[in-house]
């Protein structure tokens, strides 16, 4: 095997999040469910055989030094010993800083791409060992299911959800992870909830404790708060970043589109997916 072409990365909302709590060594205590939606990076993977990593982003913009996709190849590289190389070709539409795991998903998605095209047979388990030295997100998109994750986000225990559609929206602005989980006001001390406490209620169970936070940082999540609750929306953020969602089963406002576009906003119709599409490609442990 050559390459690999088109393989998807896609995104996911945090349909709540809340902090429970702070260990000694700093890392926030949490409970959420992560849902995968049909958002996606594209990527390109065509093995090289002098051992190098190289990539370009196909729309043609300046790229960072060492990204999780470059980091992941090479913790995939020292993991095995593998003397292959790779160049990596993506088509980035998921929008960073947003809470919506894009680079995460993406690190996952080369592994999972990597793993095949190396020919190195690494079960989940072991490729989930390497995504998590990436970041806390990665063993999510490698597990492929959704989930409902606790912990520090290493305990993720698959669910099923129901089929639904969503508005998903970024505002021209980012958020960095690290400033709003810094940060002295955001509240750490919501009580436990129990998963079938959500199932009652998965589309408007909790609420993100990151919020609040959020929004004082970066005005403009308030602002598209109102608009989606103006077009009759009732939604929140997800995760550490500034994109905002709302259930909708009646599509994308046409308006809302043209109010939120016009002021540099991305803005999209999703749905959610019942798995990863990649789900097949890595053995389990089993």
């Amino acid at each position: 095997m050559r390459a690999l072409f088109d393989v998807p990365a896609p995104a996911k909302l945090n349909l709540f999040l809340h902090i429970n709590g702070r260990r000694p060594d700093g890392y926030h205590l949490l409970q959420s469910v992560f849902m995968l939606i049909d958002w996606c990076d594209t990527l390109h993977f065509e093995r090289r055989s002098d051992g190098e990593i190289s990539r370009e982003d196909l729309n043609g913009q300046a790229l960072p030094a060492d990204d999780l996709c470059t980091r992941a190849a090479r913790a995939l590289q020292a993991a095995t010993g593998c003397r292959d190389g790779v160049h990596i070709g993506l088509h980035k539409q998921l929008p960073a800083q947003a809470g919506m795991g894009g680079g995460s998903s993406d690190a996952a998605t080369t592994l999972l791409a990597l793993n095949r095209l190396w020919g190195l047979g690494l079960k989940r388990g072991q490729l989930e060992s390497i995504g998590l030295t990436l970041g806390a997100d990665v063993p999510f998109f490698l597990r492929g299911q959704n989930a409902w994750v606790e912990g520090v986000g290493e305990q993720i225990s698959p669910i099923e959800l129901p089929a639904a559609s969503f508005v998903v929206a970024k505002p021209p602005a980012g958020l960095e992870t690290k400033v709003i989980f810094s940060d002295e006001n955001l509240k750490r001390d919501t009580k436990l909830a129990i998963l079938a406490g959500f199932a009652a209620i998965p589309w408007g169970f909790g609420h993100n404790d990151l919020q609040p936070v959020a929004e004082r940082l970066c005005p403009l999540i308030a602002e598209g708060l109102d608009a989606f609750k103006a077009h009759g929306l009732q939604g929140r953020m997800t995760g550490s970043g500034s994109a905002i969602f709302a259930r909708s089963s009646n599509g994308v406002p046409t308006e809302l589109v043209h109010s939120l576009e016009s002021a540099n906003w991305q803005i999209r119709g999703c749905s959610n997916m019942a798995s990863h599409p990649l789900v097949g490609w890595v053995a389990s442990d089993d």
